[in-house]
């Protein structure tokens, strides 16, 4: 049976980073946390996949990171692994698979090969190994209250019930909030973009 991956991350940030697109010197978007779920083509989930990463440039994450996404310094260094693991694991994930996300998440995941290669790190199962799509447009189009929310809102903007436990800003249960907007969305008559 044919399957697809969804996937969300939650990156370093500070205050306006969002708003100046991570502008301020020494501000870069280092992966803390990835998830991702495999799905099935009736769009039920087939398996998870998530982990915390270690940031390298900005090794202590900001009280703003911490409070919007719930993970602290202390659970970074207890739990967190080296950046080249941890993307080389999800990239194995995704291998061979069309890979969404509602937003340009994949660059973000550019950015960090990047820097891990260039810190002379292996990365295992190369990004090119896998078809990212960001479908937010397809989302947007579809269901134009989505415009404003963000991928852990998906399912409270289009009154759905809670997805999942956990909350938003916290990339495995975005993902779900995820999966339960495109399940809804076929449900009602939408087509998933080719590619899917």
């Amino acid at each position: 049976m044919r399957t697809f991956v969804l996937f969300d991350l939650e990156f370093t940030t500070w205050p306006e980073a969002l708003e100046q697109d991570w502008s301020a010197a020494g501000q870069l978007r280092e992966i803390v946390q990835i998830g991702a779920l495999r799905l099935r083509e009736d769009l039920s989930v087939a398996e998870e996949f998530e982990a915390l990463v270690r940031p390298v440039v900005n090794p202590r994450v900001s009280a703003f990171f911490t409070e919007l996404t719930g993970i602290d310094q202390e659970t970074v260094d207890r739990d967190g692994m080296a950046p080249a693991e941890a993307l080389g694991a999800f990239l194995g994930f995704c291998r061979g698979q069309s890979v969404l996300s509602s937003g340009n998440d994949m660059v973000v995941i550019g950015e960090n090969v990047g820097w891990a290669r260039a810190r002379g790190e292996a990365v295992e199962n190369g990004y090119l190994g896998a078809h990212f799509l960001n479908i937010r447009p397809w989302i947007n189009t579809v269901a134009p209250v989505t415009s404003t929310a963000n991928t852990g809102r998906l399912w409270q903007t289009l009154g759905l019930p809670k997805p999942a436990a956990g909350h938003e800003h916290s990339a495995l249960f975005d993902c779900y909030s995820f999966a339960a907007a495109l399940r809804h969305l076929c449900a009602t008559g939408a087509v998933l973009p080719a590619g899917v």
